[in-house]
Protein backbone atom coordinates (compact mmCIF):
# COMPACT_ATOMS: atom_id res chain seq x y z
CA UNK A 1 0.00 0.00 0.00
CA UNK A 2 1.13 3.60 -0.52
CA UNK A 3 1.55 4.16 3.22
CA UNK A 4 4.13 1.37 3.41
CA UNK A 5 1.97 -1.50 4.66
CA UNK A 6 3.13 -4.64 2.84
CA UNK A 7 0.36 -7.01 1.77
CA UNK A 8 1.15 -10.71 1.31
CA UNK A 9 -1.38 -13.35 0.34
CA UNK A 10 -1.50 -17.01 -0.59
CA UNK A 11 -4.61 -18.94 -1.53
CA UNK A 12 -4.97 -22.41 -0.06
CA UNK A 13 -7.62 -25.08 -0.46
CA UNK A 14 -9.00 -24.66 3.04
CA UNK A 15 -12.24 -24.02 4.89
CA UNK A 16 -10.82 -21.03 6.79
CA UNK A 17 -8.72 -17.90 6.38
CA UNK A 18 -5.94 -16.65 8.65
CA UNK A 19 -4.54 -13.14 8.66
CA UNK A 20 -1.75 -11.59 10.69
CA UNK A 21 -0.54 -8.03 11.15
CA UNK A 22 3.16 -7.99 11.94
CA UNK A 23 3.95 -4.59 13.48
CA UNK A 24 7.57 -3.35 13.88
CA UNK A 25 7.20 -3.06 17.66
CA UNK A 26 9.25 -5.78 19.33
CA UNK A 27 10.65 -6.07 22.82
CA UNK A 28 14.21 -5.34 21.64
CA UNK A 29 13.10 -1.78 20.85
CA UNK A 30 11.70 -1.09 24.33
CA UNK A 31 13.13 1.89 26.21
CA UNK A 32 11.82 0.22 29.39
CA UNK A 33 11.67 -3.60 29.18
CA UNK A 34 8.09 -4.81 28.95
CA UNK A 35 6.75 -1.81 26.99
CA UNK A 36 5.70 -3.66 23.83
CA UNK A 37 4.27 -6.58 25.82
CA UNK A 38 2.16 -4.27 28.00
CA UNK A 39 0.95 -2.33 24.96
CA UNK A 40 -0.12 -5.45 23.04
CA UNK A 41 -2.19 -6.64 26.00
CA UNK A 42 -3.57 -3.13 26.54
CA UNK A 43 -5.03 -3.08 23.03
CA UNK A 44 -7.65 -5.64 24.01
CA UNK A 45 -8.95 -3.53 26.92
CA UNK A 46 -11.14 -1.50 24.57
CA UNK A 47 -10.87 -0.28 20.97
CA UNK A 48 -12.96 2.05 18.85
CA UNK A 49 -16.48 2.13 20.24
CA UNK A 50 -16.05 -1.28 21.90
CA UNK A 51 -15.35 -2.01 25.53
CA UNK A 52 -12.93 -4.85 26.25
CA UNK A 53 -15.78 -7.30 26.61
CA UNK A 54 -17.64 -5.85 23.62
CA UNK A 55 -14.64 -6.25 21.30
CA UNK A 56 -14.03 -9.83 22.50
CA UNK A 57 -17.72 -10.67 22.10
CA UNK A 58 -17.77 -9.28 18.57
CA UNK A 59 -14.76 -11.43 17.66
CA UNK A 60 -16.24 -14.50 19.37
CA UNK A 61 -19.47 -14.02 17.41
CA UNK A 62 -17.41 -14.69 14.28
CA UNK A 63 -16.02 -17.91 15.78
CA UNK A 64 -12.54 -16.43 15.39
CA UNK A 65 -9.36 -17.86 16.88
CA UNK A 66 -6.92 -15.16 17.88
CA UNK A 67 -3.31 -14.97 16.72
CA UNK A 68 -0.88 -12.76 18.58
CA UNK A 69 2.16 -12.17 20.70
CA UNK A 70 5.25 -10.03 21.14
CA UNK A 71 8.65 -11.14 19.90
CA UNK A 72 12.04 -9.49 19.84
CA UNK A 73 11.34 -7.55 16.65
CA UNK A 74 7.57 -7.42 16.20
CA UNK A 75 4.10 -7.54 17.66
CA UNK A 76 1.69 -9.91 15.90
CA UNK A 77 -2.10 -9.60 16.00
CA UNK A 78 -4.56 -11.47 13.82
CA UNK A 79 -7.14 -14.22 13.64
CA UNK A 80 -8.40 -17.32 11.87
CA UNK A 81 -12.00 -16.98 10.62
CA UNK A 82 -14.43 -18.40 8.11
CA UNK A 83 -14.08 -16.97 4.57
CA UNK A 84 -17.32 -14.99 4.78
CA UNK A 85 -16.18 -13.26 7.99
CA UNK A 86 -12.83 -11.86 6.81
CA UNK A 87 -14.17 -8.34 6.23
CA UNK A 88 -15.89 -8.13 9.62
CA UNK A 89 -12.78 -9.41 11.40
CA UNK A 90 -10.55 -6.87 9.63
CA UNK A 91 -12.94 -4.13 10.79
CA UNK A 92 -12.40 -5.22 14.39
CA UNK A 93 -8.62 -5.33 13.99
CA UNK A 94 -8.60 -1.86 12.42
CA UNK A 95 -10.11 -0.59 15.68
CA UNK A 96 -7.59 -2.60 17.69
CA UNK A 97 -4.51 -1.27 15.85
CA UNK A 98 -5.60 2.27 14.96
CA UNK A 99 -8.06 3.21 17.70
CA UNK A 100 -7.17 1.50 21.00
CA UNK A 101 -8.57 3.30 24.04
CA UNK A 102 -5.55 2.75 26.32
CA UNK A 103 -7.22 3.85 29.53
CA UNK A 104 -4.67 4.18 32.33
CA UNK A 105 -6.79 2.21 34.82
CA UNK A 106 -6.65 -0.85 32.57
CA UNK A 107 -2.84 -1.06 32.63
CA UNK A 108 -2.50 -2.13 36.27
CA UNK A 109 -3.97 -5.66 35.90
CA UNK A 110 -1.86 -6.20 32.77
CA UNK A 111 1.34 -5.43 34.66
CA UNK A 112 0.22 -7.63 37.54
CA UNK A 113 -0.31 -10.58 35.21
CA UNK A 114 3.10 -9.95 33.63
CA UNK A 115 4.66 -9.98 37.09
CA UNK A 116 2.94 -13.27 37.91
CA UNK A 117 4.14 -14.69 34.61
CA UNK A 118 7.75 -13.81 35.43
CA UNK A 119 7.48 -15.17 38.96
CA UNK A 120 6.00 -18.42 37.64
CA UNK A 121 9.33 -19.12 35.93
CA UNK A 122 10.54 -20.33 39.31
CA UNK A 123 8.12 -23.22 38.90
CA UNK A 124 9.33 -24.01 35.37
CA UNK A 125 13.09 -24.57 35.69
CA UNK A 126 13.72 -25.24 31.98
CA UNK A 127 12.03 -21.98 30.96
CA UNK A 128 13.89 -20.11 33.68
CA UNK A 129 17.16 -21.63 32.51
CA UNK A 130 16.79 -20.35 28.95
CA UNK A 131 15.51 -16.97 30.10
CA UNK A 132 18.65 -16.61 32.19
CA UNK A 133 20.81 -17.97 29.38
CA UNK A 134 19.62 -15.21 27.05
CA UNK A 135 20.03 -12.61 29.79
CA UNK A 136 23.70 -13.58 30.22
CA UNK A 137 24.42 -14.13 26.51
CA UNK A 138 23.56 -10.66 25.18
CA UNK A 139 24.41 -7.12 26.24
CA UNK A 140 21.78 -5.59 23.94
CA UNK A 141 18.07 -5.32 24.77
CA UNK A 142 17.58 -8.80 23.24
CA UNK A 143 18.61 -10.15 26.64
CA UNK A 144 15.23 -9.42 28.25
CA UNK A 145 12.02 -11.43 28.21
CA UNK A 146 9.10 -9.80 26.40
CA UNK A 147 7.43 -9.17 29.78
CA UNK A 148 10.51 -7.25 30.93
CA UNK A 149 11.65 -7.88 34.49
CA UNK A 150 10.30 -7.19 37.96
CA UNK A 151 12.19 -3.88 38.18
CA UNK A 152 10.95 -2.59 34.83
CA UNK A 153 7.37 -3.60 35.62
CA UNK A 154 7.61 -1.55 38.80
CA UNK A 155 8.65 1.47 36.71
CA UNK A 156 5.76 0.94 34.30
CA UNK A 157 3.39 0.73 37.26
CA UNK A 158 4.22 4.22 38.49
CA UNK A 159 2.34 7.40 37.62
CA UNK A 160 4.17 7.95 34.32
CA UNK A 161 3.91 4.28 33.35
CA UNK A 162 0.91 4.66 31.02
CA UNK A 163 2.68 7.43 29.11
CA UNK A 164 5.82 5.31 28.78
CA UNK A 165 3.80 2.40 27.38
CA UNK A 166 1.85 4.70 25.05
CA UNK A 167 5.16 5.87 23.57
CA UNK A 168 5.61 2.40 22.09
CA UNK A 169 2.63 3.12 19.81
CA UNK A 170 5.03 5.18 17.68
CA UNK A 171 6.27 1.79 16.50
CA UNK A 172 2.75 0.83 15.35
CA UNK A 173 3.51 2.22 11.93
CA UNK A 174 2.65 0.98 8.42
CA UNK A 175 6.26 1.48 7.32
CA UNK A 176 7.81 -1.91 8.01
CA UNK A 177 4.45 -3.48 8.92
CA UNK A 178 3.18 -6.59 7.11
CA UNK A 179 -0.33 -7.93 6.64
CA UNK A 180 -0.25 -11.54 5.52
CA UNK A 181 -3.31 -13.61 4.70
CA UNK A 182 -3.65 -17.26 3.71
CA UNK A 183 -6.53 -19.61 2.97
CA UNK A 184 -9.77 -19.41 1.04
CA UNK A 185 -10.16 -15.67 0.33
CA UNK A 186 -10.74 -13.24 -2.53
CA UNK A 187 -7.61 -11.13 -3.03
CA UNK A 188 -9.38 -8.20 -4.74
CA UNK A 189 -12.01 -7.97 -1.99
CA UNK A 190 -9.35 -8.07 0.72
CA UNK A 191 -7.32 -5.32 -0.97
CA UNK A 192 -10.34 -3.03 -1.25
CA UNK A 193 -11.20 -3.63 2.42
CA UNK A 194 -7.64 -2.96 3.56
CA UNK A 195 -7.41 0.24 1.53
CA UNK A 196 -10.62 1.47 3.12
CA UNK A 197 -9.64 0.54 6.66
CA UNK A 198 -5.89 1.25 6.66
CA UNK A 199 -5.29 3.59 3.72
CA UNK A 200 -5.05 6.67 5.98
CA UNK A 201 -2.71 5.02 8.49
CA UNK A 202 0.54 6.96 8.68
CA UNK A 203 3.84 6.66 10.53
CA UNK A 204 7.61 6.71 10.21
CA UNK A 205 10.10 3.88 9.80
CA UNK A 206 11.39 2.07 12.88
CA UNK A 207 15.09 1.19 13.14
CA UNK A 208 15.81 -2.35 14.30
CA UNK A 209 18.20 -2.73 17.23
CA UNK A 210 21.19 -4.99 16.42
CA UNK A 211 21.83 -7.88 18.79
CA UNK A 212 25.18 -7.77 20.64
CA UNK A 213 26.47 -11.10 21.97
CA UNK A 214 28.71 -11.52 24.98
CA UNK A 215 31.75 -13.86 24.97
CA UNK A 216 31.16 -17.52 25.93
CA UNK A 217 30.74 -18.10 29.67
CA UNK A 218 30.05 -20.80 32.24
CA UNK A 219 27.68 -20.20 35.15
CA UNK A 220 25.29 -21.94 37.55
CA UNK A 221 21.92 -20.99 39.06
CA UNK A 222 21.21 -22.32 42.53
CA UNK A 223 17.59 -23.52 42.84
CA UNK A 224 15.80 -26.20 44.79
CA UNK A 225 14.82 -28.65 42.06
CA UNK A 226 14.32 -32.38 41.68
CA UNK A 227 16.38 -32.24 38.50
CA UNK A 228 19.50 -30.48 37.29
CA UNK A 229 18.89 -28.59 34.06
CA UNK A 230 21.69 -28.14 31.54
CA UNK A 231 21.98 -25.68 28.64
CA UNK A 232 24.69 -25.10 26.07
CA UNK A 233 24.67 -22.27 23.55
CA UNK A 234 26.81 -22.44 20.41
CA UNK A 235 27.10 -20.05 17.51
CA UNK A 236 24.55 -20.79 14.81
CA UNK A 237 23.39 -19.41 11.49
CA UNK A 238 20.87 -16.75 10.52
CA UNK A 239 18.39 -17.52 7.69
CA UNK A 240 20.25 -14.89 5.62
CA UNK A 241 23.37 -17.06 5.74
CA UNK A 242 24.32 -19.14 2.68
CA UNK A 243 24.96 -21.96 5.20
CA UNK A 244 21.44 -21.83 6.67
CA UNK A 245 20.16 -25.06 5.12
CA UNK A 246 23.39 -26.92 5.87
CA UNK A 247 23.18 -25.79 9.49
CA UNK A 248 19.50 -26.80 9.66
CA UNK A 249 20.36 -30.31 8.51
CA UNK A 250 23.15 -30.51 11.10
CA UNK A 251 20.70 -29.57 13.88
CA UNK A 252 18.26 -32.19 12.58
CA UNK A 253 20.99 -34.84 12.72
CA UNK A 254 21.60 -33.89 16.34
CA UNK A 255 17.98 -33.68 17.45
CA UNK A 256 15.51 -34.27 14.64
CA UNK A 257 13.75 -37.36 15.87
CA UNK A 258 14.05 -40.63 17.76
CA UNK A 259 16.99 -41.75 15.61
CA UNK A 260 18.92 -38.50 16.13
CA UNK A 261 22.31 -38.44 17.82
CA UNK A 262 21.30 -36.79 21.10
CA UNK A 263 18.15 -38.86 21.56
CA UNK A 264 19.96 -42.14 20.93
CA UNK A 265 23.13 -41.45 22.92
CA UNK A 266 21.80 -39.46 25.88
CA UNK A 267 18.39 -41.05 26.37
CA UNK A 268 18.22 -44.47 24.74
CA UNK A 269 21.78 -45.78 25.14
CA UNK A 270 22.86 -44.21 28.44
CA UNK A 271 19.49 -43.38 30.07
CA UNK A 272 20.89 -40.06 31.27
CA UNK A 273 17.92 -37.81 30.55
CA UNK A 274 14.32 -38.18 29.44
CA UNK A 275 14.24 -34.72 27.89
CA UNK A 276 17.09 -33.86 25.55
CA UNK A 277 16.96 -31.56 22.53
CA UNK A 278 18.84 -29.16 20.28
CA UNK A 279 17.26 -26.27 18.40
CA UNK A 280 18.27 -23.29 16.27
CA UNK A 281 17.26 -19.84 17.47
CA UNK A 282 17.30 -16.43 15.78
CA UNK A 283 18.23 -13.50 18.03
CA UNK A 284 18.11 -10.34 15.95
CA UNK A 285 20.62 -10.68 13.12
CA UNK A 286 22.39 -13.56 14.91
CA UNK A 287 21.76 -17.28 14.98
CA UNK A 288 22.49 -19.62 17.89
CA UNK A 289 22.24 -23.33 18.64
CA UNK A 290 20.68 -24.30 21.96
CA UNK A 291 21.24 -27.76 23.49
CA UNK A 292 19.27 -28.86 26.57
CA UNK A 293 18.89 -31.81 28.91
CA UNK A 294 17.26 -32.32 32.31
CA UNK A 295 18.64 -35.05 34.57
CA UNK A 296 19.42 -35.96 38.19
CA UNK A 297 22.22 -34.17 40.00
CA UNK A 298 24.13 -37.46 40.35
CA UNK A 299 24.25 -37.83 36.56
CA UNK A 300 24.46 -34.14 35.62
CA UNK A 301 28.23 -34.00 35.08
CA UNK A 302 28.16 -37.10 32.87
CA UNK A 303 25.16 -35.79 30.92
CA UNK A 304 26.83 -32.43 30.35
CA UNK A 305 30.00 -34.13 29.14
CA UNK A 306 28.01 -36.33 26.73
CA UNK A 307 26.09 -33.34 25.35
CA UNK A 308 29.33 -31.52 24.55
CA UNK A 309 30.91 -34.71 23.22
CA UNK A 310 28.04 -35.44 20.84
CA UNK A 311 28.24 -31.96 19.32
CA UNK A 312 31.99 -32.33 18.95
CA UNK A 313 31.76 -35.89 17.64
CA UNK A 314 29.19 -35.20 14.95
CA UNK A 315 31.39 -32.39 13.70
CA UNK A 316 34.46 -34.65 13.76
CA UNK A 317 32.60 -37.59 12.19
CA UNK A 318 31.42 -35.42 9.31
CA UNK A 319 34.87 -33.93 8.79
CA UNK A 320 36.38 -37.45 8.81
CA UNK A 321 33.66 -38.74 6.45
CA UNK A 322 32.31 -41.17 9.07
CA UNK A 323 28.71 -40.10 8.54
CA UNK A 324 26.63 -42.25 6.21
CA UNK A 325 24.26 -41.08 3.50
CA UNK A 326 21.35 -42.78 5.28
CA UNK A 327 21.77 -40.62 8.39
CA UNK A 328 21.90 -37.50 6.24
CA UNK A 329 18.75 -38.46 4.34
CA UNK A 330 16.84 -39.18 7.57
CA UNK A 331 17.72 -35.73 8.88
CA UNK A 332 16.59 -34.08 5.65
CA UNK A 333 13.38 -36.11 5.54
CA UNK A 334 12.51 -34.98 9.06
CA UNK A 335 12.88 -31.34 8.05
CA UNK A 336 10.91 -31.83 4.84
CA UNK A 337 8.08 -33.60 6.65
CA UNK A 338 7.84 -30.81 9.23
CA UNK A 339 7.90 -28.20 6.48
CA UNK A 340 5.04 -29.76 4.52
CA UNK A 341 2.90 -30.50 7.57
CA UNK A 342 3.34 -27.02 9.06
CA UNK A 343 2.32 -25.31 5.84
CA UNK A 344 -0.92 -27.22 5.28
CA UNK A 345 -2.97 -24.92 7.52
CA UNK A 346 -3.68 -21.22 6.84
CA UNK A 347 -2.59 -20.33 10.37
CA UNK A 348 0.88 -21.84 9.92
CA UNK A 349 1.31 -20.51 6.41
CA UNK A 350 0.34 -16.95 7.31
CA UNK A 351 3.09 -16.81 9.96
CA UNK A 352 5.62 -18.21 7.50
CA UNK A 353 4.71 -15.55 4.92
CA UNK A 354 5.23 -12.62 7.28
CA UNK A 355 8.35 -14.08 8.89
CA UNK A 356 10.00 -14.76 5.54
CA UNK A 357 9.38 -11.24 4.33
CA UNK A 358 10.43 -9.63 7.62
CA UNK A 359 13.67 -11.63 7.85
CA UNK A 360 14.60 -12.15 4.19
CA UNK A 361 12.76 -9.38 2.36
CA UNK A 362 10.87 -11.91 0.23
CA UNK A 363 8.66 -14.98 0.54
CA UNK A 364 10.29 -18.30 -0.28
CA UNK A 365 8.12 -20.77 -2.19
CA UNK A 366 7.90 -24.11 -0.39
CA UNK A 367 9.42 -25.70 -3.50
CA UNK A 368 12.53 -23.54 -3.05
CA UNK A 369 13.00 -24.68 0.55
CA UNK A 370 12.47 -28.31 -0.47
CA UNK A 371 15.05 -28.04 -3.24
CA UNK A 372 17.58 -26.34 -0.94
CA UNK A 373 17.25 -29.07 1.68
CA UNK A 374 17.53 -31.84 -0.91
CA UNK A 375 20.68 -30.14 -2.21
CA UNK A 376 22.55 -30.37 1.11
CA UNK A 377 25.23 -33.05 0.81
CA UNK A 378 27.87 -34.61 3.04
CA UNK A 379 30.41 -32.48 1.21
CA UNK A 380 28.48 -29.33 2.14
CA UNK A 381 28.53 -30.41 5.78
CA UNK A 382 32.26 -31.20 5.63
CA UNK A 383 33.13 -27.82 4.11
CA UNK A 384 30.90 -26.02 6.60
CA UNK A 385 32.32 -27.72 9.70
CA UNK A 386 35.90 -27.33 8.50
CA UNK A 387 35.53 -23.65 9.45
CA UNK A 388 34.61 -24.53 13.10
CA UNK A 389 31.42 -22.45 12.84
CA UNK A 390 29.92 -23.46 16.20
CA UNK A 391 32.86 -22.30 18.32
CA UNK A 392 33.09 -22.76 22.08
CA UNK A 393 29.73 -22.91 23.85
CA UNK A 394 28.35 -20.93 26.71
CA UNK A 395 27.20 -23.17 29.56
CA UNK A 396 24.48 -22.57 32.11
CA UNK A 397 23.20 -25.08 34.65
CA UNK A 398 20.38 -24.90 37.18
CA UNK A 399 19.85 -27.02 40.29
CA UNK A 400 20.72 -27.54 43.91
CA UNK A 401 24.50 -27.74 43.34
CA UNK A 402 26.95 -26.65 40.71
CA UNK A 403 27.88 -29.32 38.18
Amino acid sequence: MQNGLMLLGERLEASSVSFEFRLPCGSSGDTIPGQAFALENWLYKGAGAYSARGWAAALDSLGAQRIGGVGLESTRVGATVLPEDVGAALELYADLILRPQLNAADLTPILELARQDLESLEESPADLLFSELRLRSFSSSHRYAAQGNLESLEVLGRALGPNIVRQARKRYTPKGAILSIAGNFDWDEVRVTLERLFGDWQGTSVAQIPAVANPPFSDHLEQESHQTHLALQYRGEHPHSPDWYTFSVLVSMLSGGSSSRLFQEVREKRGLAYNVAASSQRIGQLGVLWVYAGTTFERAAETLAVLRLEVEQISQNIRDQHIGQAELERAKMGLLSSLLQSNESPRSRVSALSQDFAVLGRVRPISEIEAALHHVSLEHLQNYLARDPLGQPSQLTLGVNNV
